[in-house]
């Protein structure tokens, strides 16, 4: 499997042909983008059409205590769909779960008992196997657009890097888990680079810290390779790793089903 990341080729080849040639021209055209203009960028940049990949997730305790899962990832339209299979260990290895509809739907199959699950609609704010992760975390991406407000700050450097600074704040109208989200986006290759999430009812209290790294570009795609969700309430913390990852895959809508959980 080709490793890959995902961006909007277009975009990418434009970002490339500015910096390239008329630097001038680049630098402003990045100084009067609105924050919408950013957050659509990023937005098909972490949504590839279609990917299959393999990934772990390491949740590590207070204490220090740490717990790894290995599972087989299939996502669709844009992340819309997507599917998780565990493969290690043993005592969760078959269980799948099925996402849709930006994770408003979520199912789950057992593998020992043979059923299927579907969780309630509250069930996306829930932790996956205990993770600092939740379901809405795992899930798909027009979320930002869709749920919140958004607003450019003025550029800051993260992780060494330029970065746009967005404050995103939750729609009147919104049930999104977060009051506010903070966003750094790399200036180069519109990954976000650091997310603070702030608690459901407190707009000023830090709730976790989504931080990516080992930007790598896949298949013309720029991927992090690499996340750790850190939670500022708890004192624990989750890494997500990339083990493998295509974006050349054509994917079956049958996989995205309850018979597709089984297979």
């Amino acid at each position: 499997m080709n490793r890959t990341i995902s961006r909007n080729v277009s975009i990418i080849s434009l970002s490339v042909l500015l910096a390239a040639t008329i630097p001038v021209m680049h630098l402003n055209a990045q100084e009067k983008m609105t924050a919408d203009e950013i957050l659509e960028i990023l937005t098909e940049t972490m949504n590839p059409e279609q990917s299959h990949g393999i990934m772990t997730m390491t949740i590590v305790t207070s204490s220090g205590q740490e717990r790894t899962f290995k599972y087989e990832t299939f996502s669709k339209d844009k992340g819309d769909k997507s599917l998780m299979e565990y493969l290690e260990p043993q005592r969760v290895k078959g269980q799948t779960i099925l996402m849709l509809n930006d994770a408003n739907d979520i199912w789950t199959y057992f593998p020992r008992t043979k059923r299927v699950r579907k969780l309630a609609t509250h069930a996306k704010k829930q932790k996956v196997e205990g993770s600092d992760f939740s379901y809405e975390d795992m899930g798909a991406s027009d979320a930002f657009i869709e749920e919140y407000n958004a607003r450019r700050l003025d550029n800051e450097k993260k992780e060494g890097r330029s970065c746009f600074k967005l404050e995103l704040t939750r729609k009147a109208e919104s049930n999104a888990s977060y009051s506010r989200v903070m966003l750094w986006v790399d200036e180069e290759n519109f990954i976000p680079l650091v997310v603070d999430y702030y608690h459901e009812d407190d707009p000023e209290l830090r709730e976790k810290q989504l931080v990516c790294h080992d930007v790598q570009l896949i298949e013309d795609i720029y991927t992090p390779m690499n996340c750790t969700m850190y939670n500022k309430l708890d004192n624990t913390y989750t890494k997500m790793e990339i083990i493998d990852i295509t974006y050349s895959v054509e994917l079956s809508d049958d996989l995205f089903t309850e018979m597709g959980m089984q297979r």
